[in-house]
């Protein structure tokens, strides 16, 4: 566990942290914190910073972009990999250069995984055995990811309960430990109990579960209408073409494998729609369960028709109130 301890000038100087599952309106609500706070955007999202893979990722628009600074968008090229390790430098360096120009970062926390990797550091687990993952991506595409997230809930149910059975990078990963070291990966990751990296003030959103959902398919709904199709399409290319696609990593993003499958002709449209329902609904859940390790953080139930300006005064409230700030020990 690599978990170097971050300076910490005072209370002062806590960052601020902004949870929520996908869909439930965290991006807007800290766009509006961020005009009116003088905050800054520091997204925590595994996909956001992929290049021109924009409506599936709901990224924030240029012109959102312009009105407030956003950091830890449009790193990589698609075909690129950013793992968590390589992701947890650039969030440090982003944060201190925010901090040394005097504002405050607003963390914006849809990938749970990025998030505990940036505050209590990563697991340094067993080197990459390249026959072993050959061997996973042969059973993946003769199988399906179902399969080995079906033997990781075998022998590592914590770790399968919190990973996304069609998010084959750490489904791999972590059946790789176990083959390497013997032991579970959630075994070696319960070492995310001491101190924090940062000192950190944390709030959350969160909506009744079948709002929620309903917020989910509405969304996905108008991600397709958007032209996500045509995203996908122009990012893999046609027959012949010499686009060099979607690395592993950009792959698991929510609905680029079935849009995939889609355009393959193994799914039709209206198909590849509803799975994405379905899967983006699960990885609302699974954040959910994720976000429970961080009981200190004040939670506001949005309501269905609370205007994102609301919310984010309440958010904005609850900031200020929140007299604990966990930080380096």
């Amino acid at each position: 566990m690599t978990n170097s301890r971050v300076d910490n000038p005072g209370e002062h100087a806590a960052i601020r942290l902004l949870l929520g599952g996908t869909a439930v309106g965290k991006s807007d609500v800290a766009l509006r914190m961020a005009e009116r706070c003088g905050v800054e955007i520091v997204s925590i999202d595994s996909m956001q910073v992929y290049r021109r893979m924009d409506i599936g990722t709901a990224k924030p628009t240029e012109a959102e972009r312009a009105r407030v600074r956003h950091h830890l968008i449009d790193l990589f090229e698609p075909w690129e990999s950013c793992t968590a390790a390589r992701f947890v430098p650039l969030a440090d360096g982003a944060i201190a250069e925010i901090r040394g120009r005097g504002r405050i970062p607003l963390l914006v926390a849809g990938t749970p995984f990025y998030l505990m990797a940036l505050l209590y550091g990563l697991f340094e687990g067993p080197s990459a055995d390249p026959d072993f993952r050959a061997a996973m991506r042969e059973r993946a595409a003769a199988e399906g990811s179902a399969a080995l997230h079906a033997e990781l809930a075998a022998i590592d149910p914590a770790a399968a309960g919190k990973i996304h059975r069609n998010d084959l990078f750490r489904i791999a990963r972590a059946l790789e430990v176990h083959h390497r070291t013997g032991r579970p990966i959630s075994d070696h990751q319960r070492q995310w109990g001491g101190p924090p990296r940062y000192a950190v003030r944390m709030v959350g959103l969160r909506r009744a579960p079948q709002e929620h959902a309903h917020r989910i398919n509405a969304r996905v709904r108008a991600m397709f209408d958007a032209g996500w199709v045509d995203e996908v399409r122009g990012l893999i290319g046609g027959e012949g073409s010499a686009a060099p696609g979607l690395s592993t990593q950009a792959r698991q993003a929510l609905g680029y494998s079935q849009i995939l499958r889609h355009l393959a002709g193994e799914l039709t449209l209206e198909e590849a729609i509803e799975q994405t329902k379905i899967n983006t609904r699960q990885f609302a859940k699974s954040q959910r369960t994720w976000f429970r390790r961080f009981p200190e953080a004040t939670w506001i139930e949005v309501g269905a028709d609370e205007t994102a300006d609301v919310t984010a005064q309440c958010a904005e409230e609850a900031f200020r109130k929140d007299d604990v700030v966990r930080g380096c020990r």
